[in-house]
Order: C-alpha cells, then structure tokens, then sequence
C-alpha cells in the first residue's frame, strides 16, 4: 500500500510516469481525501489525468477520521493537511508506504520510522525494473530537476544511478 501526498503526485504526473507506477504497482494506491481535494482543485495541467486514475478506481481515496491526530502532525512537523493525511493513513496501516517530496513530511517519516519513497525514487526504480530506458530516464529526471526543489547532490546521484544501473 502507498498514500501519496500532493507534491509526489503532481511530480510523477508532471513527468508522465504516474500511470506508469500505479499500473505497474502490484499493491494498492491511495489518496488522503484532502490530497484528492488539493490536487483536483488546483486545476493544474495534470489535475485530468489524476482525475481519471481516480475515476478507474486505478487511485482509492481514504477518509482519515482522527483529527488530533492530524492535528498534532501539522504542529510537530510543520506540515499542511495533505501530508498529515497521508501520515496518518500509514500509521493506521503498518505496512503503507508514503509518497512524498516535501523535505517536513520525510522528516516526519523518519522520525516516526514509516517507510517513504520519492518522485526520485520511483524514476530510478522504473528504470531498475526496465519499465523506462536509461535514456528516457535521465530525460524525465531532467524535466523532474526543472519542476522540483531537489538538492543538486540529490539529482547528480540519481543521474549516476540511472546511468550507472546501480
């Protein structure tokens, strides 16, 4: 099980490999109905490919219920709803996975020991699973380098990685 938050989203769409992951992904993909509401209403370019991942049902959305909880996650970790949904959803669900990019929220995951990937993470991987070329690769990590706010030692060592197979 992986819950998205929005920024993971929006990344992976934005460099054409979200339908990617979620078809190939033999679990199941879930939103935070807060993330949905982000994503949806922000109306950005990638919002109707989102929507319909969502629509096939390719993309759950979960209800988290525990509004302390979401609460105390905002206040510690100086994080916003979305990503406080889908911390919560983990933490409920012992075995999920969080996708998320921004630097508060994968602090949190470390902190509270609850596995996490990356838009970097989920490119190399596509790669590592022949799912993508290293050439097609290095190009959406390059598009992924112009829409993210990633540390250039991040980028430089997912290029040798995609480059290098290892």
């Amino acid at each position: 099980m992986v819950v998205f938050d929005a920024s993971t989203l929006i990344l992976l769409a934005k460099i054409d490999i979200l339908a990617l992951f979620v078809s190939d992904y033999r679990g199941h993909v879930f939103l935070p109905e807060k993330v949905k509401e982000e994503v949806l209403e922000k109306g950005c370019v990638e919002t109707p490919q989102i929507a319909g991942l969502i629509a096939d049902e390719k993309i759950n959305i979960l209800k988290v219920e525990d509004g302390k909880l979401l609460q105390k996650l905002i206040d510690d970790f100086n994080i916003d709803s979305g990503e406080a949904e889908a911390i919560a959803l983990a933490l409920n669900k012992k075995t999920a996975i969080v996708a998320a990019d921004d630097r508060n929220a994968i602090r949190a995951c470390k902190f509270l020991k609850i596995n996490f990937v990356t838009a970097v993470s989920i490119l190399i991987r596509a790669v590592e699973k022949r799912l993508l070329s290293k050439n097609e690769a290095v190009l959406k990590l390059e598009k992924l380098e112009s829409v993210g706010r990633y540390k250039g030692a991040i980028i430089g060592d997912a290029r040798r990685r995609i480059k290098g197979g290892d």
